[in-house]
């Protein structure tokens, strides 16, 4: 046996709270505003027919939690995991490991979690929801432990994945979960709207969005692949996303450029100064979810400390 300990993804799934999540997230948040959370942009290696990604973060004030995560490129399948490795900050000592996919889809989950309750209305009712994967499943426990949401909206263009969707996240969180089979009405209803897509194609016309409603994209988000309507970028007010450096390292061009991009605040810093976020109810806001490295060795903490 080795002499740390390793969490799976069944001891997580099996004890965590969305509420805990987006607390840890708002804790590496506080620390990347004020400057001791280190994030650089996640960086590969060619490794056979694909890449080991690795994403390494170190935050030296309260969390104390310094470590990478490593994920692999090369398909999905049993026996492709992820890994986190968790050190302390000050003395270097390793704390421990978790292995699946947990603590990257639920630290992306409350990233959204926290983007919402910074920058939607403070008075939502309808949380919309595009796309039925387990990571859209993750942004509606997050959304829901921030806000007291009276219903949440989903499609997707499976009609099966849709309505096992609502019936497994239904369970997870106190509004209500309904699966609708058109785009159309979940895009007009929400006040907080989240995209969570493989789609490399706009997944809804930009018409149908009201102008007091916030946006989360975490799928495609390139302008040659996208599956948030362009237009929706030039309307909104607040345009925010949890990390400018790695937007700045990706090798295509994103979708938020030109003066656009000039706009686009840290959420770290529209946390710490609100007046960078929403300062009306009137206004569109933009969340573009790229992954703040350093968040999941700070959830990792979080969860070797209460469940190992």
């Amino acid at each position: 046996m080795p002499g740390f300990p390793i969490l799976t993804d069944a001891d997580i799934y099996s004890q965590f709270e969305y509420a805990q999540v987006v607390d840890a997230m708002r804790e590496a948040f506080a620390e990347r505003a004020a400057g001791t959370l280190e994030a650089p942009p996640r960086w590969s290696l060619e490794a056979g027919d694909g890449d080991l990604v690795f994403t390494a973060g170190a935050a030296a004030g309260p969390a104390n939690v310094a470590g990478f995560r490593v994920y692999d490129t090369h398909g999905a399948g049993e026996d492709h995991t992820q890994l986190v490795a968790v050190f302390d900050a000050t003395t270097g000592a390793f704390e421990g490991l978790l292995t699946g996919n947990a603590v990257g889809r639920l630290r992306t989950g409350a990233i959204g979690g926290v983007a919402i309750d910074a920058l939607a209305r403070d008075d939502c009712e309808t949380l919309g929801v595009i796309g039925s994967g387990p990571q859209a499943r993750a942004q509606v426990g997050a959304a829901c432990a921030v806000r007291a949401f009276d219903e949440v909206l989903v499609y997707s263009p499976t009609a099966e994945s849709r309505e096992s969707f609502a019936e497994t996240a239904g369970g997870e969180v106190e509004p209500p979960v309904r699966a609708v089979d058109d785009p159309e009405p979940v895009v007009r209803e929400a006040d907080a709207l989240v995209c969570a897509t493989n789609s490399e194609e706009p997944v809804f016309d930009p018409d149908w969005l009201e102008a007091d409603t916030h946006v989360t994209t975490i799928g495609p988000r390139f302008t040659d692949a996208h599956e948030l309507p362009l237009e929706v970028v030039d309307r909104a007010d607040v345009i925010a996303t949890d990390s400018i450096p790695q937007v700045d390292a990706y090798d295509r061009e994103y979708l938020v450029n030109g003066e656009d991009y000039e706009r686009m605040v840290g959420l770290a810093d529209a946390l710490e100064e609100p007046a960078l976020g929403r300062t009306s109810a009137d206004e569109t806001t933009l969340f573009c979810s790229v992954g703040l490295a350093g968040t999941e060795v700070v959830l990792g903490k979080r969860f070797l400390e209460q469940f190992a």
